[in-house]
């Protein structure tokens, strides 16, 4: 049985800043005040979007003064439209949020630490390496950006980490050599990542080729990240009877919600696969953006996690719907039809 989420709750936007060209940091003040949190804790918040409400996840950044919570958002105008709603958001402005809820853990007793951030990943980063920092523990950053403007709270990180943080950006000609830093960690290291789904993968060809532990692998992706250009394509669901077209600026789980079948889903980042759709038929090629299901899974095309992935052409999906279960879902797989 899954718990009932927690009532939204009214923030006020103290104030905001850019943090770079492209990332800008909201203050948010409950009228409650903020709860404590750990590392790796993120927030939701609610936002109309395309004229609709719909919930996106940021993660929380730096450590919980018990008044604000501190979010930053990439600007993402190809996106879904949550980033484009938050920046047209200003201070005095109330938007409604529920957590902290935390799915990215940091364990604190691991003999070494490294901790990896693209781009925007950054944001729960900063709290972990604080923290460890703080603890006199061995931790080492690689922090990685498109271009040096875009190298989001390197000053903040460097007071924490002094030498200890290296930073590399794509303009300089500087990218993260993972295999060769995977090698220098000690046995029981924990690495820690978030980021895009290219810098992910390359992390975890890494781990694998050095035979290091999965479960010493830590990770958290943004389902906005891919390589291709997202585009509209079509949906067939044979249970309800319908046809639906997904729109470029929309997701296959944003969509099928709106025409109001329910969806069991999380994380809304491709990770959990609580999502996850068998595909019936398939014309064109699925665009996997989710680090849940395996590579040999993916090229199968059998699954889908449609809070992420997408579709070149068109897909028909099972909802796994009954008749029977009187609109309820279940847990295995419906349709029985949430980004950073």
């Amino acid at each position: 049985m899954m718990n009932s989420p927690a009532p939204w709750i009214d923030a006020v936007i103290e104030s905001v800043r850019d943090v770079t060209p492209t990332v800008r940091e909201f203050l948010l003040r409950p009228g409650a005040g903020a709860a404590v949190y750990a590392p790796g804790a993120h927030l939701e918040v609610q936002l109309s979007v395309h004229g609709g409400l719909q919930t996106r996840s940021y993660s929380l950044v730096g450590a919980p003064d018990g008044h604000r919570y501190r979010i930053a958002v990439k600007c993402l105008p190809q996106g879904r439209g949550g980033s484009l709603a938050m920046w047209s958001l200003a201070p005095g402005d109330t938007l409604p949020l529920r957590g902290p809820r935390n799915s990215f853990p940091l364990t604190l007793d691991a003999p070494q630490y490294l901790l990896v951030g693209g781009g925007i990943g950054v944001t729960p980063m900063v709290f972990m390496a604080q923290t460890l920092a703080a603890r006199g523990a061995q931790v080492r950053m690689l922090l990685a950006a498109r271009g040096s403007e875009e190298l989001a709270y390197a000053d903040t990180l460097r007071t924490a980490l002094g030498n200890s943080l290296h930073t590399f950006a794509d303009d300089q000609g500087k990218r993260p050599d993972f295999a060769r830093e995977v090698a220098t960690l000690l046995p029981g290291a924990l690495l820690l990542c978030c980021g895009p789904a290219g810098l992910l993968a390359a992390v975890r060809r890494a781990w694998a080729g050095a035979q290091r532990p999965a479960a010493n692998l830590r990770f958290e992706n943004f389902g906005s990240s891919a390589g291709r250009a997202a585009q509209a394509f079509g949906v067939h669901i044979p249970r309800h009877g319908m046809d639906l077209t997904v729109p470029a600026d929309c997701s296959l789980l944003d969509a099928v919600e709106r025409a109001g079948v329910q969806v069991l889903s999380n994380c809304r980042r491709g990770e959990c696969g609580l999502c996850a759709m068998d595909v019936v038929a398939l014309e064109g090629e699925i665009d996997h953006r989710d680090v849940f299901l395996s590579a040999q899974e993916k090229q199968a095309n059998q699954r889908i996690c449609v809070c992420v992935s997408r579709v070149m052409g068109r897909i028909t999906l099972d909802s796994a719907y009954r008749k029977d279960t009187l609109g309820v879902p279940s847990q295995a797989g419906v349709i029985a039809m949430r980004d950073r």
